[in-house]
């Protein structure tokens, strides 16, 4: 068994393809014809977002959509990086929502909490340092 997807279901794939790229530098791996798909080059685990219609084509029994008018899931992306700072500002400017600010644990790692396009919470954090 290996862990390959993680798929966001959102209102806009292109739009929510577009912010990654800009918020975070993720390139673009694929997206359907009809862009009701799309994923990104993103590492060992591809991240992908599918469309509502596409959702609603797959569960038969429905899902709860994320908005940005309710309190996130309980389940968050993560995307570490050695320029907190920057980065956590660049996607703030390119319309993530700060969540919570950047703190440093006690461990020394620093972390900050957005919500992206479609509600969707992201950690930035650096590397935890072994």
């Amino acid at each position: 068994m290996k862990y390959a997807y993680t798929i966001l279901y959102v209102e806009n794939v292109e739009n929510t393809i577009a912010f990654y790229e800009n918020a975070f530098g993720f390139q673009k791996k694929f997206m359907t014809p009809e862009a009701d798909y799309g994923e990104l080059i993103s590492g060992g685990t591809t991240i992908a977002f599918a469309s509502h219609g596409l959702g609603k084509s797959n569960f038969k029994k429905g899902y709860k959509v994320s908005s940005l008018n309710e309190k996130p899931f309980g389940i968050e992306l993560v995307f570490t990086t050695e320029s907190i700072e920057t980065d956590f500002k660049r996607a703030i400017d390119v319309g993530a929502i700060e969540y919570e600010p950047i703190l440093e644990k006690p461990w020394g790692q620093k972390v900050g909490y957005l919500r992206d396009i479609n509600g969707f919470l992201i950690e930035v954090c650096t590397p935890i340092k072994e």
